[in-house]
């Protein structure tokens, strides 16, 4: 059953007006592009969180009563993975791609409605690039096409930078008329780019930038309600994005949802400083539960940082909101819901949250709880494992142990618990529960 929710506006921050807009009606419907991974290596941990606010976004829209639809795209099309493979770029995007799958499989919240990639999508990139020629916003040089900065008066409004003082650094090229233009198509350079796809420029693959804007029309239209994504793409892809659809007269997103950036003790992860932890990895460590619990730490658009000493902390809020079903339920208590509710209508408020579901934790609220959780695929957390009879031995001797005062073979008892994956809660009157390990 999904959560009960009671009428409110959802509001959300746009990057691109710069203030908190309200949502369509319900039920909308509510269509969200996500801009996934360019597929190169294994995902690193700041990746899964655009993926996780899109998911979580989708859920709750789900139990407000819309009719909400994610499409997370992959890129896989892109001069990272030609460095990356040498000869082989088609093999290694193939392979990554199923590494984050998997990884973001492991997430448990479910996968989006759509994934679309960008080797599948090429013909539609074509055709895209030929109306932005036809209507003088873009220009072929040489075997490559590039946009017209200069023909999109509105270039800059979503990063707030002014045209006139933009640089396109990344793609330097003495075939641009101006050095701020940008790449739709580039031609095919066989020493070092081992894919290609015809077009009316010659061989070739498509720029970055093209792919989004092609995806998400394909799949959505000219216009749909929201696109999500790291705070690092507003400049230059999604401002890049926004010209190429909007230069052709096409509305294109209406909301601008960017997520913070995850930060690993105060500085941007990134490969290139070589501070990374992949998603697989911290899934190994610490449990998806606990990397659950600790992207709710943050609001969804603000910096988190990430270290061993943040996610032992979110690792044990995660350890006190599942020992909250080991206790007797208080009697329920409807009257708690409105306001969560309230604060996740209100920017996707996660950390006001947070405290709410630690609220009813403490107060015993265990069905008000139940429901909280499952919003952010967390419902797991209040379902107890049988133990097998093995643990259960175990914690039968360490219990008789403990009543003969026998401390020292309690504790070995306790670790031999711990080893097996359980952990051993003494309750009043000498019983005790088991709880299974993250």
């Amino acid at each position: 059953m999904s959560p009960a929710h009671y009428p409110g506006s959802v509001r959300l921050y746009d990057t691109y007006s710069r203030s908190l807009v309200e949502l369509p009606a319900v039920p909308g419907p509510i269509r969200m592009y996500v801009c996934g991974p360019t597929v190169y290596a294994r995902a690193h941990i700041g990746n899964a969180r655009p993926f996780v606010v899109g998911m979580w976004l989708r859920s709750w829209l789900r139990a407000t009563g819309y009719e909400a639809q994610l499409v997370h795209n992959i890129t896989d099309i892109n001069d990272k993975i030609y460095d990356a493979a040498p000869g082989a770029s088609a093999e290694l995007a193939a392979l990554a791609t199923e590494w984050y799958l998997e990884d973001t499989s492991g997430l448990g919240l479910g996968m989006p409605d759509r994934l679309p990639k960008a080797t599948e999508c090429v013909p539609q990139i074509v055709h895209f690039i030929e109306e932005l020629i036809e209507t003088g916003h873009a220009y072929a040089s040489g075997g490559d096409v590039y946009f017209r900065v200069a023909s999109f008066a509105d270039y800059g409004r979503l990063s707030g930078q002014k045209p006139d003082q933009v640089e396109q650094g990344e793609e330097p090229s003495t075939l641009k008329d101006d050095p701020r233009d940008f790449a739709l198509w580039k031609a095919n350079k066989p020493a070092t780019e081992d894919t290609w796809w015809d077009s009316p420029w010659g061989r070739g693959r498509p720029g970055w930038h093209i792919e989004c804007s092609a995806m998400a029309e394909d799949i959505f239209g000219p216009a749909f309600e929201m696109h999500v994504g790291g705070l690092d793409l507003v400049f230059p892809h999604h401002e890049n994005e926004v010209a190429q659809s909007r230069a052709l007269g096409h509305p294109f997103a209406q909301i601008w949802a960017h997520n913070g950036m995850l930060r690993f003790t105060g500085e941007k992860m990134s490969k290139s400083v070589g501070n990374v932890a992949t998603i697989r990895e911290t899934l190994d460590e610490w449990g998806r539960e606990a990397v659950l619990v600790f992207f709710l730490t943050a609001s969804w658009r603000k910096p988190i940082d990430f270290s061993p000493e943040t996610m032992a902390q979110a690792a044990a809020r995660r350890d006190t909101l599942r020992n909250a079903f080991t206790l007797a339920a208080a009697d329920h208590d409807e009257s708690g819901w409105p306001a969560f509710a309230a604060l996740l209508d209100d920017d996707f408020d996660t950390p006001a949250a947070l405290a709410v579901l630690h609220e009813w934790a403490s107060a015993g609220q265990l069905e008000l709880l139940r429901r909280g959780l499952r919003v952010f695929g967390l419902e797991s957390l209040s379902e107890r494992d049988e133990a097998p009879a093995e643990v259960v031995e175990l914690a039968e001797r360490r219990l008789a142990a403990r009543a003969e005062r026998d401390f020292e073979t309690a504790d070995r008892l306790r670790d031999e618990l711990a080893a097996l994956g359980w952990q051993m809660r003494d309750e009043p009157g000498g019983s005790y529960s088991l709880i299974r390990d993250s």
